[in-house]
Formats: C-alpha cells, structure tokens, sequence
C-alpha cells in the first residue's frame, strides 16, 4: 500500500515539472480557500514557464492508489479537482478587492506618491538636480547604480497597470468561481472584452491626477499584450486614467525588443525620454528585474528589500502596493518562510500538574540624593 501510494505521488510529482510544494496545501483539504496562492494565476513578472503547477495535477498526486498487488483492482484513474463553491471568495481576494485594510494601505501609499512628486516637481522648477529611480543596465542589488537625467529631459512617474492603476474586478469575480490552471487565452478574452469592468486602484486616480497638474508625466509599463493596446488604451481612459498613448506613455510586452516578463527594457527605453523620478507597483518586478533572478530565494529577495542601499528607495521613489491574489510573491515553503530560529512548537497543557505561575521580580529600588537648596554645591 505505501509502496503504491509513493509511485502515484512520484507520478503526480513529475506531472508538476518539480512544483511539489504546490501540492501540500491543497492535499490538506484546503484547495478552495487556498487555490489563488499556489495556482492558475499569472506570475505578472515571469515567464509562462515559472508559473505554479495546475490542481488537477496537485490532485492526482493528492489521490490514493489501489494496490497495485490487489487482485481484480486497477488503479483509479485521477479526478479532477472539485468545483468551487458558488459565490465563496479565496482570502487574498476578499482582502485585496473587498477590504478596507487594502483600500488604506492603498490610498496611504497613493498619498507618499503625491507628496513626494510634488517636492520633486518644485526641485525641478528651481533647477535642483533631481535622481532617477530607474537602476541603470550594469546595476546590481548589491551594488545600485541608477539612470542620469538629461538636462533636457521631462520628469515621469511609472506605474504598473493591472492591480497598481486598475483593478480587474470583472476578471477576478469570473476567476473567484473557477478552478483549473491559469489560461492565457481567457486572459487575453479578458484585455479586448472587459474594458468597463475594471476600475481605478484607491487613490490612484487622485495620484495621478495631481502629477499631471504638476506637469510630470504619467507612464504605464505593463505586461499587457501589445496586441491589445488599443483595448488597454480604453479601459484607462474609461476609468479616468488616461491620456494614454502607446510607445508615448504606454509600453507593454514586446515592446523595446522584449517579448518576456521582464520590464527593465522598457524601463530603459522610458528612461531615454524621461527622468522617472518614482516607480509604483505591486510586484517587485515592477521596480527591477533583478529580484526575479533565477538563484533569487523568497528569503534572499525579502532579505534585499532591506538591505542598507535599498531600503530607503521605499516611499522615495519605489511605492510598493499589496497583491495578495497573484504573482512572483506568493512562493516558498515552510524553510522559506519562517527561519528555523524562530520556530514554535506548542508544549501542551500540564494535565494534574499545572506550574504556578511565576511572578516576575520586582525592579530594583534606586535612591537618588535630596537635590542640593539654593546656592549649595557640589
């Protein structure tokens, strides 16, 4: 019987091209709650090819096998996952696009955005030399070097589109009542057909709006198609997010000679017009392509966000914004995630032999001298 059970786990293992932590949580009986974590949604910032593993894979791996010695029996054949249930929400969407924790945190982070713009903006109207926040080509996380602004050049803002500027509302509510791997094709339906179902992320639209009257540039660089820029061009001038011209203040994939995830080139190619004085996003991509490095750990790229020449780019210049739904965020096992130093394992109740509590000690009785009367010295 466990010989059998090993096999099939190995068997469903393979199917996941080596994404077996993928499979335990939702082994675990938790594959509704939990699905939008581990599955199906795109991986904003990576190649197809570093996208989760599907649950019907994970499920296969989850099913017992009959065994193999038994006679009359036959293996079972895998199932496919169960439905979701009607109307239930994953957490993370419940939290990002029905919470008023995600509308603050947004809003907060939209309002640092406009008071730093506008402090950069007065720098520019006295003629204070202003930095760039776009790391330069030879950069690296460890050592930082960033974009020179031309003399000549106008600033800009860069943002993110799909959960920065806009919410898919439309897209996610359909994805909410699904099961199954992430399909680029609906995807794509979803680029040309939901143009009126999105709306502005919280306080992005006033952001924004106060960055123009300040004359700074608004950019968008997604990875939306450059097929679909025209549909991309509608749904943010619908939402109120517009002006938006593509190859002006519009760069999505395949532009700049990049058909993959990444965005540094386009990033590049902005920065040869424009002085981008702020970043917004909600991936860690969104500011360089440098944390999606193939020896990139969750622990190493958490560790980097915080290391002393970084660090201080958060809220001056880079304004990072939650996605708990999907992306380049959402990976690691229990050895990523929670250092082993820090581990806890309950002890459990002292059946019959409860310990009396233990009152801490007071604290030390410190006298100090009478203080000296007028004109007395020490």
């Amino acid at each position: 019987m466990r010989r059998a059970f090993a096999l099939a786990l190995l068997a469903g293992s393979m199917s996941l091209n080596g994404c077996i932590a993928a499979a335990a949580p939702i082994i675990s009986g938790a594959l509704i709650g939990k699905k939008k974590f581990f599955d199906k949604k795109r991986d904003e910032d990576l190649p197809s090819s570093s996208r989760r593993g599907t649950p019907v894979a994970v499920a296969a791996a989850a099913q017992p096998a009959t065994p193999a010695d038994a006679p009359g029996q036959a293996t079972p054949l895998p199932t496919a996952p169960p439905p979701a249930v009607p109307d239930s929400v994953p957490p993370g969407m419940q939290y990002l696009y029905g919470s008023g924790e995600a509308s603050a945190i947004s809003i907060q982070a939209y309002l640092s955005l406009t008071d730093f713009l506008l402090a950069r903006a007065s720098d520019f109207q006295v003629g204070h030399p202003v930095q760039s926040v776009v790391l330069a080509p030879n950069a690296t996380l460890a050592a930082p070097k960033f974009m020179t602004c031309g003399p000549s050049q106008q600033p800009a803002v860069v943002l993110d589109i799909d959960e920065t500027a806009l919410q898919n509302l439309g897209y996610e509510a359909d994805d909410s009542q699904r099961n199954g791997p992430y399909d680029q094709s609906r995807w794509d339906r979803w680029e040309t057909s939901g143009i009126g179902a999105v709306e502005p992320v919280p306080g992005a639209l006033e952001a924004i709006r106060a960055a123009q009257r300040a004359g700074i540039t608004v950019v968008y660089n997604s990875n939306r198609s450059v097929a679909t820029a025209d549909s991309t061009v509608a749904a943010l001038t619908l939402a109120g997010l517009g002006p938006a011209v593509h190859l002006k203040n519009l760069w999505l994939k395949g532009d700049a000679g990049n058909t993959g995830g990444g965005k540094d080139a386009r990033r590049w190619a902005i920065s040869a017009k424009y002085c981008v004085i702020a970043m917004v996003g909600d991936q860690l991509g969104d500011f360089t392509d440098l944390f999606n490095a193939g020896d990139m750990t969750p622990a190493s790229r958490r560790a980097m966000t915080n290391s002393p020449l970084l660090r201080m780019l958060w809220g001056h210049g880079w304004f990072v914004l939650p996605n708990p739904v999907y992306g380049t965020a959402l990976k690691g096992n229990i050895d990523d995630v929670f250092p082993k130093n820090r581990r806890w394992t309950d002890p459990g109740p002292s059946i019959g032999n409860m310990p009396a509590p233990v009152s801490p000690a007071p604290p030390p009785v410190v006298v100090y001298p009478p203080a000296p009367t007028p004109g007395q010295t020490k």
